[in-house]
């Protein structure tokens, strides 16, 4: 049913096929590219291997880069995809970082608009034991990390206006960076710079609208995405939505590099996914940092007690890091401190059916 819509072409193919891989019933997802089984659209791509030391590839939770497998799809120049590089246990680091560290003041999320600054303060604690003690009842109120639907760090995404300036800026997550930095290089992105980030939270319910991301300054650097917890469909298209997307699974651990042609390209997430290996978790997030894991590496044991929150969290749920270089290297914003390229269909917040944050025909 996928390939004959594909085949369709015509007005808005993509929309078509983002409405059939949001449907509820009958999903048929043999038409989905799965990059732990790669197969005939798929081929091998080459890293840059010497331009990561194995001792900052461990700094920042990765195998060494030779261990490394990376892909890309033919009609799709400058796509990188890089099935779960991360070490046993590593996972657990960004999960809690995103529900436990970068939410918090002075980053910016969803909730800052419809609550005071003393209210959001703290997401965590406030969130914390309500998450422990939950149950599968769909009648049960939801915490306040339950309805975060993104948090921007770096340049702080204006959502309005879809431009970043000067002036609404807090430093960016040193450990990110860093994470951010050793994966493009190892893409041949030696130069990269982590300036941005938006991190979606996802549930079963959630889908990311049909867009591309062109609102940065500079589209000759990558950008990147890091998945965790459920899997995902994500459509990657063409330059225009008259051209019918590939769907492709986002596993856990998942990491994505989008450059070149590929960066302007019009994506989306119509679908989050139970867990394709039938438990609540992915096995790849059961394991524990090892507790001999050596000190200078950005990665942070997690308490048990933390770890428990973050995958009761993660049972019916998604988390997107993506991250981006904002401005040319060596340059600053314009004289007016924001800059002036406006994206075209931008839409990158996280749209839930239980409650939604702006209108999304898409979805």
């Amino acid at each position: 049913m996928a390939a004959a819509l594909a085949r369709e072409g015509g007005e808005d193919a993509f929309r078509r096929l983002f409405r059939f891989y949001r449907r509820r019933d009958g999903l048929d997802l043999r038409g989905v590219v799965d990059f732990s089984a790669p197969g005939n659209q798929v081929v091998s791509s080459q890293l840059s291997i010497s331009s990561v030391s194995d001792q900052d590839a461990y700094r920042a939770g990765l195998e060494p880069v030779r261990q490394w497998k990376a892909y890309s799809l033919d009609g799709y120049p400058g796509f990188i995809f890089i099935p779960n590089p991360f070490l046993p246990g590593c996972q657990r680091h960004w999960v809690k970082q995103c529900l436990k560290l970068y939410p918090q003041k002075p980053n910016v999320c969803n909730l800052d608009r419809h609550m005071t600054a003393e209210e959001t303060t703290d997401l965590w604690g406030q969130s914390k034991e309500q998450l422990r003690r939950k149950n599968s009842s769909k009648g049960e109120p939801k915490s306040l990390l339950e309805k975060l639907r993104w948090v921007t760090l770096g340049y702080h995404y204006n959502w309005d206006n879809k431009k970043y300036s000067a002036d609404h800026y807090t430093p960016f997550p040193s450990d990110l960076a860093f994470l951010s930095k050793q994966v493009a290089a190892a893409c041949g992105f030696q130069s990269f710079k982590a300036e941005a980030g938006i991190l979606n939270y996802y549930h079963f319910d959630s889908s990311l609208g049909i867009h591309v991301d062109e609102s940065e300054l500079d589209h000759s650097h990558p950008l990147l995405s890091f998945s965790f917890g459920q899997s995902s469909i994500f459509l990657l298209g063409g330059l225009k939505r008259e051209e019918a997307p590939t769907a492709m699974f986002m596993h856990s651990g998942d990491i994505m590099v989008m450059s070149g042609f590929s960066r302007l390209l019009y994506h989306a997430v119509p679908r989050v996914l139970p867990n394709l290996e039938g438990t609540a978790l992915p096995s790849c997030l059961e394991l524990a940092l090892p507790s001999d894991f050596p000190d200078g590496s950005v990665i942070e044991h997690s308490s048990e007690e933390d770890w428990q929150v973050c995958a009761k969290y993660l049972q019916t749920s998604r988390i997107n890091m993506t991250v981006r270089q904002v401005l040319p290297d060596g340059q600053s914003f314009p004289e007016d401190s924001e800059q002036t390229a406006v994206s075209k269909d931008s839409y990158h917040q996280v749209d839930s059916k239980a409650k939604r944050h702006k209108p999304n025909a898409d979805s």
